[in-house]
């Protein structure tokens, strides 16, 4: 059975405007009843002990399971960049075996201008090598983030390759059902736009069976019912290959609607579609 969570960036702007800490951000997902939470790094008070247990002790209160720390990071940096890109993300490896968390979130590289994404692969490949061997000794899988703001891999083939490549048992795939190069909500071409969505659900038809978990993106819920991608579409898919770990409900529709407003509708309609397809 398909278990839900709360991805903390689903507060972004509530959170910015100091309305709400990381704290009441787990509160809300106990609110609404939800399974788990997905916290991002960002959101963090602290890396103290004393604050890392009181967030560890709040989600067992509340009945609720860390799934993943979220870090941002670029592997295709150089030299000392790339170095300091590293220690955070190992840095935070260590945070989450304190906090007896799972997997860390990963994204994969940018490419700098003037270079390719061929020249670049190496030091993405090589630098996720080592943080997933670093995580690997700490207990802590990385969990690789398809994210297409620009960033590789882009595509369900790259995220394969890329697993492939890095061939460690410790680093694995959290899927993004808005973010593959076709998606309507990633920022390279017009927002919203549908003109090249095939390639969004070829790509979750590729990587879904590497997911260990799925990020449910919504990004226009007011009307009950996400209008932008086809969750008729991609339940089934994800059923087919056999999922059955944590969806994570994650609100980027901000321009339309408020994030206090729309988190309860997009969590009542993950509910309603999950049921739908017997999940």
């Amino acid at each position: 059975m398909i278990k839900l969570s709360l991805q903390s960036l689903s507060y972004r702007d509530t959170f910015n405007d100091d309305k709400i800490d990381l704290a009441g951000i787990i509160e809300k997902a106990a609110e609404y009843r939800l399974d788990g939470v997905d916290l991002h790094f960002t959101h963090f008070a602290s890396t103290d002990d004393d604050y890392l247990e009181e967030l560890r002790l709040l989600t067992l209160r509340r009945g609720l399971h860390i799934c993943y720390i979220g870090i941002s990071n670029n592997f295709g940096l150089e030299g000392e960049d790339l170095r300091q890109q590293i220690e955070t993300y190992k840095k935070w490896i260590d945070v989450a075996q304190r906090m007896g968390v799972q997997m860390v979130r990963a994204f994969g590289a940018w490419v700098p201008e003037g270079e390719t994404a061929e020249q670049v692969w190496p030091r993405l490949v090589a630098a996720t090598k080592e943080v997933a061997e670093y995580g690997q000794s700490k207990g802590v899988v990385v969990g690789l983030h398809n994210h297409n703001h620009g960033c590789m891999p882009a595509t369900g083939d790259d995220v394969i390759r890329l697993l492939d490549e890095v061939d460690n048992p410790y680093y694995s795939h959290i899927l993004d059902t808005g973010q593959y190069l076709g998606g309507p909500g990633v920022s390279l071409g017009e927002r919203g736009s549908k003109a090249d969505i095939e390639q969004l659900y070829e790509s979750i038809s590729t990587s879904v069976s590497r997911a260990v978990h799925v990020r449910g993106k919504v990004y226009r819920i007011a009307s009950g019912d996400e209008a932008w991608l086809d969750y008729d579409r991609i339940l089934p898919i994800i059923k087919t290959a056999g999922f059955n770990g944590w969806l994570s409900v994650v609100f980027e529709g901000q321009d339309e609607l408020s994030e206090p407003d729309a988190v309860p509708l997009a969590v009542e309609f993950f509910r309603r579609k999950l049921a739908e397809h017997g999940m």
